[in-house]
């Protein structure tokens, strides 16, 4: 056996692993999905039906309502953490003692249990007894109904949604600022530039694969939120709160639709793959790979 042969031996044992799992989690399922789309029943006796299960999506108002529910919890949800995370980011990359600790602080919300932290977040809310509604009544305002108030729900699972993924995109972004050299704002300042043009000619070229990151792993994060809602909410008050996994969920596992879900999943799948195409388009344009 020859070097070539044995690193290529060595190589494929790395890579079938991962292969095996991604195989096993991701292209099966969707098969299954796309399979199981074209039927109607259960796991067991089940009926073809071609494209009824997506005829039948296409006038369901549920459907269209979870969709525009989806894009207002991505749309609250995007912009928001990422201005604030670079904001603190840049922060962060001052020279400040500690700053492993604040580190810490910021991420230790993305290492915790979703479910745990919706079940807090759930009790800051409460209406009668939350904290922030006692903070809001010592200031003397009025009590919200936060979950229980179809204008207010979906802003409250978005203000928490916000707070959980804040620590995982500042540290990516101070990963970013920390990596651009110090010698381009030095040359800036001699030049006279402001904090404003630094920001905008070195800062935002320089961190913006980064920013790019960002953006498209928490826009196809928010299109799948669902856990915060299932256990904050359940998809209520009057439906105000029913993103389209939730809506899946229901069809899946609460009316046992099968067909109908999996038609669903499809489309979510094509939903977030052609907003990641759009995405990538523009950043051939807006983003700036320094060699």
């Amino acid at each position: 056996m020859n070097k070539k042969t044995k690193a290529f031996l060595t190589a494929l044992c790395y890579i079938i692993p991962g292969a095996l799992i991604v195989l096993t989690f991701h292209f099966i399922p969707i098969f299954y999905s796309l399979y199981y789309s074209f039927f109607k029943g259960g796991l067991g006796a089940k009926t073809f039906v071609g494209l009824s299960n997506y005829i039948e999506l296409l006038k369901d108002a549920e459907f269209w309502a979870s969709i525009r529910h989806t894009l207002f919890y991505v749309v609250g949800t995007v912009p928001t953490t990422i201005i604030l995370s670079l904001f603190i980011a840049m922060l962060l990359n001052s020279k400040i003692k500690g700053l492993s600790v604040y580190r810490t602080i910021y991420f230790l919300p993305v290492i915790t249990s979703i479910n745990a932290v919706s079940l807090v977040w759930k009790w800051l809310f409460h209406n009668q007894h939350g904290l922030l509604n006692s903070v809001l009544n010592g200031m003397g305002f009025e009590s919200i109904n936060w979950l229980g108030d179809p204008n207010w729900a979906m802003i409250s699972i978005i203000i928490m949604s916000i707070w959980k993924g804040l620590g995982y995109n500042i540290i990516i972004f101070l990963a970013g600022l920390q990596g651009i050299p110090k010698h381009l704002y030095e040359s800036a300042e001699i030049d006279g530039a402001g904090v404003w043009h630094k920001f905008r000619n070195i800062t935002v070229p320089m961190i913006s694969p980064v920013t790019f990151f960002v953006l498209v792993m928490s826009t196809i994060s928010s299109f799948q939120v669902f856990a915060q809602v299932y256990m904050m909410t359940q998809g209520g008050p009057a439906k105000a709160t029913t993103v389209i996994v939730y809506h899946l969920y229901d069809k899946a596992f609460q009316k046992f639709q099968l067909g109908a879900s999996s038609a669903i999943a499809l489309v979510l799948f094509l939903m977030i793959f052609t907003m990641t195409l759009i995405q990538r388009k523009v950043a051939e344009k807006k983003v700036h790979y320094s060699n």
